[in-house]
């Protein structure tokens, strides 16, 4: 069963931002729903319904809609004109196709000042004698009826006609509602006799005639006799038929036009639909297991993207190639003792890793030149190795360099081994005089140097401290 929910109501109040309590109009129509319910309580401002091609039994809940100006109800199951004398601005009622046999209950529109147009067409009080006259004498505010404007002349006939014509609007209602009792109690016994029968077939009367309805959509045009109408048969559909075909005889049989049979077509065609959108669907995929039966994880690569995960001695390294241009929102890293877990855009890349490393000092990082996901996670148990001191390093690094040689040697060739404590050449060592060697005069020969020997001072030389020394 569908109900009207607020939910429901706020999708179809986009035009007044979602704002349901100031909403003046709203489109509840084709949504299968079965009462009218809880529109007075979250919209009295409205001013115009929309509720056609629905199933709705019996008009309630609008008595408080006192600005409602338009109410559509056309393509439903309402069988009488009610609860409708609170909407004092209402101006028109549309009940097309409906199922209104109680002519008299127009009467209840009697008191609506501004109400000014009726329609009714398609209903069984439709086809009464006198029917229009006497919806013309009742209502004297109307000024269209079924699309047709009341003109005076006719008004003044129908008012003087009123007490003739009102005996036979009664008889043929009064006969109208003894077949609609008859047709309730059919519908009724209908479920039972077909349980009796051990099938699932139905009564002609409950089937839904499909040769007076417009293309299943639950629209009827035509009604059928009374005589016509097969008493106490139920649709026998062979076990050895096939789906279409029984599909075929259920839109074959005839049937009254009620409300029941316009269900029961209503819950065909959604039977049908959910088989045909069933067949229609593609194959689900079984549920993607992350951790065996025993919680061991499994390596799984949902986006599909690059990845490199490497360890060394303290820790165990993940390069996850993510787009460069992906916004880092879109990602999640999750590092747990025993795997890692990376989700991009809703997928997931999960890594079992080689040992257990420490969650809280693990760091996740996004390159800004690559974009890529870095995440170093330090080991539980790191490999401690002892450092070598600088003299072990150069001799491992000398008999490394000496084994590649040997590897590369060819049969047949010989290399000069040349022993570095050797010096062959000048030594070069000592051309630059520290800056605290003395400066001796150069001789006349560039490059060269002599050395001058001090002489001696006179026997009358007198030293004056005031004289400067000579450079």
């Amino acid at each position: 069963m569908v109900r009207i929910t607020e939910d429901m109501v706020r999708k179809r109040s986009e035009h007044n931002e979602m704002q349901i309590s100031t909403l003046e109009e709203i489109s509840l129509h084709q949504q299968d729903i079965e009462r009218l319910e809880y529109l007075d309580k979250w919209c009295r401002d409205l001013k115009i319904l929309y509720l056609q091609s629905n199933l709705i039994p019996k008009i309630e809940n609008v008595a408080r809609l006192k600005k409602l100006e338009y109410i559509n109800l056309a393509l439903n199951n309402i069988e009488k004109i009610e609860n409708l004398e609170g909407c004092e601005s209402l101006k028109k009622l549309d009940l097309t196709v409906n199922f209104v046999g109680e002519l008299t209950s127009v009467q209840s529109l009697k008191n609506l000042y501004n109400f000014r147009e009726l329609f009714l067409t398609g209903n069984p009080c439709a086809d009464f004698e006198h029917y229009r006259e006497y919806v013309i004498a009742t209502l004297p505010q109307l000024q269209w009826l079924d699309g047709r404007e009341i003109e005076k002349s006719e008004r003044i006939q129908a008012v003087q006609d009123l007490p003739f014509i009102q005996g036979f609007i009664l008889e043929q209602q009064n006969r109208y509602l003894k077949k609609r009792a008859r047709e309730k109690y059919e519908a009724s016994k209908q479920p039972q006799a077909g349980e009796e029968n051990g099938d699932n077939s139905t009564n002609p009367d409950e089937s839904g005639n499909k040769e007076n309805c417009g293309k299943g959509d639950g629209r009827w045009y035509t009604h059928i006799n009374e005589e016509d109408q097969p008493k106490d048969s139920l649709i026998e559909l062979s076990k050895d038929k096939t789906h279409e075909e029984k599909v075929d005889d259920f839109w074959q049989q005839k049937t009254s036009y009620t409300p029941e049979s316009r269900i029961e077509v209503h819950n065909h065609l959604k039977e049908l639909k959910e088989k045909e959108d069933k067949k229609n669907a593609p194959d689900q995929k079984p549920q993607r297991k992350y951790f065996a039966d025993d919680g061991r994880p499994f390596n799984v690569n949902e986006p599909k993207v690059d990845f490199s995960l490497t360890e060394d001695d303290q820790n165990v390294n993940l390069d996850v190639s993510v787009f460069k241009h992906m916004d880092t929102s879109m990602l999640d890293c999750d590092v747990q003792p025993l795997y890692v877990r990376v989700t991009l855009k809703g997928k997931i890349l999960q890594l079992a890793l080689p040992e257990e490393v420490s969650v809280v000092n693990s760091k996740a990082q996004r390159s800004q030149v690559t974009g890529h996901l870095v995440i170093t996670m330090p080991k539980i148990k790191p490999v401690l190795r002892p450092k070598q001191s600088q003299t072990e390093t150069k001799t491992a690094t000398k008999t490394v360099q000496s084994a590649e040689k040997k590897e590369r040697q060819v049969p047949g060739q010989s290399y000069l081994e040349v022993d570095e404590n050797a010096r062959s050449g000048p030594d070069i060592a000592g051309i630059v005089h520290s800056q605290t060697a003395s400066k001796a005069p150069f001789s006349g020969h560039a490059g060269r140097r002599r050395e001058v020997e001090e002489r001696q001072n006179s026997e009358g030389f007198v030293d004056d401290p005031d004289v400067p020394p000579l450079e």
